[in-house]
């Protein structure tokens, strides 16, 4: 069964200065709900100082004909693209699959890496020590499960790096 496909995405345009100041996802009339809003907001706020000065608020469609989850996508971008400058008070459904906005001048594990990057404090202990995970080429994070969880996530391929309390990495 194929998903709806009249979702749209669209902008709020401040004609003083053509700037965009919020992104949304809707179908139907959905992308003129925010003129009559009447919540505490920013987008609120600068919808009702451009009705009160050029009483024209330019909305545009920028993709039509879509499926919700293909609209929630494009949103997402949108925001993530524009970051901060928006009015936006979330930054959309997806934007945790997003790397964070200030880190792009770092190379981020999962994002700028195709391997992932793992830390383990190996330790000494009644159940593992470092001179077997040397021999036998192995790796244990502790009997809790909040220590050896992360390991299942490893895939082939990955880094780990082991650090043994005392004697460094």
């Amino acid at each position: 069964m194929e998903e709806h496909s009249d979702y749209y995405v669209y902008v709020y345009i401040d004609p003083r200065n053509f700037e965009a100041f919020y992104y949304g996802k809707g179908k139907g009339n959905r992308k003129k709900a925010h003129l009559v809003d009447k919540k505490e907001s920013k987008k609120v706020d600068r919808n009702k100082s451009i009705k009160n000065e050029v009483h024209l608020n330019i909305i545009k469609v920028i993709a039509k004909n879509l499926t919700e989850d293909q609209a929630f996508l494009i949103e997402a971008t949108l925001i993530w693209k524009s970051g901060e400058s928006l009015t936006n008070d979330v930054a959309g459904h997806l934007s945790r699959k997003f790397r964070a906005h200030d880190t792009l001048h770092l190379d981020l594990s999962g994002f700028d890496f195709r391997n992932g990057l793992y830390f383990v404090n190996v330790g000494e202990g009644q159940h593992r020590c470092w001179e077997d995970c040397k021999q036998y080429g192995f790796l244990s994070a502790g009997q809790d499960p909040k220590y050896s969880k992360p390991l299942k996530k490893t895939e082939v391929g990955d880094y780990v790096v082991a650090y043994l309390k005392g004697k460094g990495t």
